[in-house]
């Protein structure tokens, strides 16, 4: 993240790519900075972030949207501590969507990498603003004050608190960005402590307000109906049986809309297009789920998908017979390597399926178009649980022609996102039918909706090969990655070779080639795009090589980084192999690595660098005679820069694991025919407690420029609980979920 000059006649603007492609930038005019610094005599604003009343209490605004990922409290623990305030004197409340608090949005990882300088420099400014408040009322010289604990204090120990200073400090010079300076981390109160989520309470006594409690005066609800294959749309329906039923007000067809999905952001399906379907209004959820549940569709299936599942794998197996069409890093090294009848060779082809979000909280949305009358423009309000709320304006403009500064997009809380809720098109269908019926509606997915309408995680294949000399050394490896694209000039998203895996940016004697086939099934972002899979096949490949070596996984994977260094130099972007080196070994040690295990016990090793981060995982697994196998524990070495709230960060990486676990074990969309299969939990299982591992967390805080934390996590546990079982039983999987090839998860 680049930061340039803010000052009263300049702007701030920061901008970082989010995985999966999307670019965020925050920009803050010059006219809104000179605002809102403190310039207005008696405002108790300090800046955009931060008030502070007569009576002491701070209110910091928090303007990433918060779907569990603990941004509510690390962002503004940030503004504090440069602030110098007492954590016990903020209130965090929600920003509202204004552009005077730049882009508002939540995915990739990102939002304390790209926010971390922002918070500090308003925290840094509303300190120097309070400490030249002091100097004034104290008529003593502003080096000589230190503020801390929500108080400015003399070197003679004469103080004022910040609520006494508030009313002068609005009337202080907006600081300038270049000359403030910032905290010694050796002396930080707050950042690097455990601090309970702000929303702890209220969401534990169910007062928390997400997209689903949405409540408007005058409210209808609504459910939609979608052909169950993409691209399908609604002919006819049972409309006189359906209108009649109880609780029914309406019942119309939708018909596809393209102009939805326009967006300029360029982010996985654009805002996605408005399908063709069936809406029902009623008088509640529960009459128009009833009705849903009656309702007969004839579809238009001609232009649909026929995507299949089986099919895709036995063209995939056609495809690995020969090299990729596209050749991603060439070494025809690699070829006589694996040539070499003097060498271990070893071919492996390895698939990982498509699969789900399933948020907790499924798609929902409320929204209230309200046409113009007498020469006004339409209008729209919308509560939606968005990871990008500012994007539905755009589905607004796109769809409906309600410009922007004509649109209120109210931003909840979101019960998971993971992805799935920066594409909008449950959005798209409240609009349409809000604007169709004329008032208010709250459209509400089934849980079957949720996971048939998903954009899902992309499934794919990969075609490994591998040779290894007398001396155990690696000599060659041939990497075809076969995957998916719409349209065939890329590959959807999380599909595809990236370059930053190690096979691409580390290793030696590589050969990687990519081909990629068509599809129609929507695909978005899962939880660290593209590394959730990648990872699975790279070090599960690189333990077959070990083992194919004769040698300790260990000792392989460290000599596989060779020196330490960073693959691109300084780029926080690239993987630097002593952080990878260290966090390897940590796990390694804390796990207890290369101690005797019970019989039917193994130990597995994983590591994988993405969204910055470098992360280890050991898992600890047993497995019983019937394929039975249980996660004892997992232990994880993490270097993603400094800690804001261990608390969160501890949550976060445990609940990565977790979700790790129940995707690789029994999780999977299967299509056949272009339908999904899967319609409910009985069949797409989520963990439950009693199959939970321990999960040891291990921090290296170094003083490099703070990573991603709740994706990265994610990617090595897969191929760490494999290589564990491997150990275990000599049995190797290169096919997820583990359900699919005879082990139980218990």
């Amino acid at each position: 993240m680049s930061l340039n000059k803010i000052n009263r006649r300049s702007f701030l603007k920061s901008s970082a790519l989010v995985g999966g492609g999307l670019l965020l930038e925050m920009t803050i005019p010059a006219s809104v900075l000179a605002e809102e610094l403190g310039t207005l005599v008696g405002s108790k604003e300090l800046n955009v972030f931060v008030q502070i009343a007569s009576d002491g209490q701070i209110t910091i605004y928090s303007h990433t949207p918060e779907m569990g990922q603990g941004i509510k409290t690390s962002l503004p623990m940030i503004i504090a501590e440069e602030m110098g305030a007492k954590w016990e004197d903020v209130q965090v409340i929600d920003a509202p969507l204004d552009d005077k608090f730049g882009q508002q949005g939540a995915g990739g990882s990102r939002s304390v990498s790209r926010n971390f300088n922002l918070m500090r420099q308003m925290g840094a400014s509303a300190r120097e603003m309070l400490l030249g408040a002091a100097s004034e009322a104290m008529e003593v010289s502003k080096q000589d004050l230190e503020a801390k604990e929500s108080t400015v204090i003399h070197k003679s120990g004469q103080s004022l608190t910040f609520g006494e200073l508030a009313a002068r400090a609005v009337r202080q010079p907006v600081p300038d960005p270049e000359q403030l300076s910032y905290k010694d981390p050796r002396s930080y109160t707050i950042i690097g402590t455990s601090i309970g989520g702000v929303d702890n309470l209220v969401i534990a006594t169910g007062r928390s307000q997400f997209g689903i409690d949405a409540d408007v005066p005058g409210m209808k609800y609504a459910s939609y109906t979608r052909c169950p294959k993409v691209g399908g749309f609604a002919v006819s329906f049972n409309a006189a049986e359906i209108k009649k039923m109880p609780g029914v007000l309406d019942a119309f067809i939708l018909q596809p809309d393209d102009s939805s999905g326009k967006s300029q952001s360029g982010f996985l399906n654009g805002l996605a297009v408005l399908r063709g379907g069936v809406a029902i209004v009623g008088e509640d959820t529960w009459s128009v789920f009833e009705a849903k549940r009656q309702l007969k569709v004839k579809w238009d299936e001609s232009k649909a998908s026929i995507d299949d599942w089986d099919q895709m794998i036995r063209d995939a197996r056609e495809l690995a017979k020969n090299d990729g069409a596209d050749i991603k890093l060439d070494n025809p090294e690699v070829t006589a390597a694996l040539a070499n009848k003097d060498n271990k060779t070893i071919e492996a082809f390895y698939q990982f399926p498509y699969v789900a979000h399933v948020c907790m909280e499924p798609m929902n949305c409320t929204a209230d178009f309200r046409a113009g009358k007498n020469g006004n423009p339409d209008t729209l309000e919308v509560w939606v649980p968005s990871q990008f709320p500012g994007q539905v304006k755009e589905v607004a403009k796109n769809m409906l022609g309600v410009e922007a500064e004509n649109t209120k997009v109210n931003g909840t809380r979101m019960g998971g996102g993971f992805g799935r809720r920066a594409v909008h098109d449950f959005a798209a269908e409240a609009m349409a039918i809000s604007k169709h019926v004329g008032a208010p509606i709250k459209l509400t997915w089934t849980r079957t909706d949720d996971i048939h309408g998903d954009f899902f995680r992309v499934g794919g294949f990969e075609n490994m090969k591998g040779a290894i000399d007398k001396n155990g050394k690696l000599v060659g490896l041939d990497q075809h990655y076969i995957g998916f694209t719409k349209g065939g000039e890329r590959p959807v998203i999380g599909s595809g070779l990236r370059g930053n895996e190690l096979t691409m940016s580390v290793m030696p004697n590589t050969r990687v080639s990519q081909s990629l086939m068509e599809i129609k099934t929507p695909c978005g972002a899962w939880r660290a795009p593209g590394s959730n899979t990648n990872a699975f096949v790279e070090q599960s490949f690189i333990h077959e090589l070990a083992t194919l070596a004769g040698r300790d996984h260990l000792e392989f994977l460290i000599e596989l980084m060779g020196e330490r260094r960073w693959v691109a130099d300084g780029n926080i972007n690239a993987i630097n192999t002593g952080r990878a080196i260290d966090v390897i070994k940590l796990a390694a040690e804390k796990a207890g690595w290369g101690r005797t295990m019970p019989k039917g016990t193994g130990l597995g090793l994983s590591f994988y660098f993405c969204h910055a981060a470098h992360i280890a995982e050991v898992a600890e697994v047993s497995v019983d005679a019937n394929r039975n196998f249980q996660v004892k524990k997992v232990t994880v070495a993490v270097d993603v820069g400094p800690i804001i709230n261990m608390s969160g960060a501890l949550h976060q990486l445990q609940g990565s694991v977790i979700d790790g676990l129940s995707t690789m074990a029994m999780q999977q969309i299967t299509l056949e025919k272009g339908v999904v299969q899967e319609n409910n939990f009985d069949a797409y299982e989520v963990l439950r407690i009693a199959q939970t591992p321990e999960v040891d967390v291990h921090f290296i805080q170094s003083d490099n420029q703070p990573t991603g934390l709740g994706e990265p996590a994610l990617p090595p546990l897969a191929a760490a609980v494999t290589n564990a079982i491997f150990a275990a039983t000599g049995e190797r999987i290169r096919s997820m979920p583990l359900s699919n090839v005879g082990f139980t998860l218990v």
